[in-house]
């Protein structure tokens, strides 16, 4: 059986592990709620109804497709591909490329961060792997104008910083429902690892800070998956209403 991402790749082994899964949650957050094109994410009302839920299941596809045999995972990305031509449809308005290619290259970015956070530095032929899985599922939803390769990626990727992102009424807006649906201590939690992750740019523009309060954290964080208490600090960190999800994200079922 062939798989869409090989069984010893290291996109599964970052995948697999819902430590690393939770950190890309936290940027794509934050990069979520400065993207020029966060209207389209207003425009069904699910994002501001439920911002935990919807980034849930964002980054739960990529990872179900991740694991997923290569012709399901096809099937997979043509069903996102329809879901966007609804809400194009809908709307009357195109959903621009490059936001396409944005929602990509978080994948790509924070993949990487939050493995090299939490684990070890990946090789560049480890990067590469990485934005090729990406590609791919970039290329099957048949976006345009994608990089080629992962050197081409980091200067597309900070082109688009430089261009795609800003702080609206939406970035207010959306952060006031983080913190409504996760509470002050928790909301000051994603803040933190917000503030590892993303990049310069983001924070900026966020005002999140210089100085990761969380990082001293992070040792004990390390320790206590050795000892197999992990567990329990997930569940310090969000909400119990998402505890099953949250067990769901260290099983790789595939």
């Amino acid at each position: 059986m062939e798989f869409f991402v090989d069984k010893n790749s290291v996109v599964r082994e970052i995948w697999g592990k819902g430590d690393t899964i939770l950190f890309i949650f936290a940027g794509a957050s934050a990069e979520f709620a400065v993207n020029k094109a966060v209207d389209w994410l207003y425009f069904t009302g699910r994002l501001p109804a439920d911002p935990l839920g919807r980034l849930f299941s964002t980054v739960a596809y990529a990872r179900h497709i991740v694991f997923l045999e290569k012709e399901a995972a096809c099937r997979a990305i043509d069903k996102i591909a329809a879901i966007h031509a609804d809400v194009e449809a809908t709307r009357r308005a195109t959903i621009p490329a490059w936001a396409y290619r944005d929602v990509l290259f978080m994948l790509i970015y924070y993949s990487i961060v939050s493995f090299e956070l939490l684990e070890r530095q990946l090789t560049l032929e480890e990067k590469e792997e990485v934005f090729n899985v990406f590609y791919r599922v970039g290329s099957r939803m048949g976006l345009k104008e994608l990089p080629g390769n992962y050197t081409a990626w980091l200067l597309m990727r900070s082109e688009h910083l430089k261009q795609d992102i800003q702080k609206s009424h939406y970035t207010v807006d959306l952060y006031q429902q983080y913190r409504k649906h996760l509470g002050p201590l928790r909301f000051q939690l994603l803040k933190e690892a917000q503030i590892l992750v993303v990049p310069e740019e983001v924070n900026q523009l966020l005002g999140l800070g210089k100085i990761p309060l969380l990082r001293p954290v992070l040792k004990l964080y390390k320790l206590s998956r050795k000892l197999r208490l992990d567990g329990l600090l997930k569940k310090l960190i969000l909400p119990s209403a998402y505890e099953d999800k949250i067990k769901e994200l260290d099983y790789a079922p595939y």
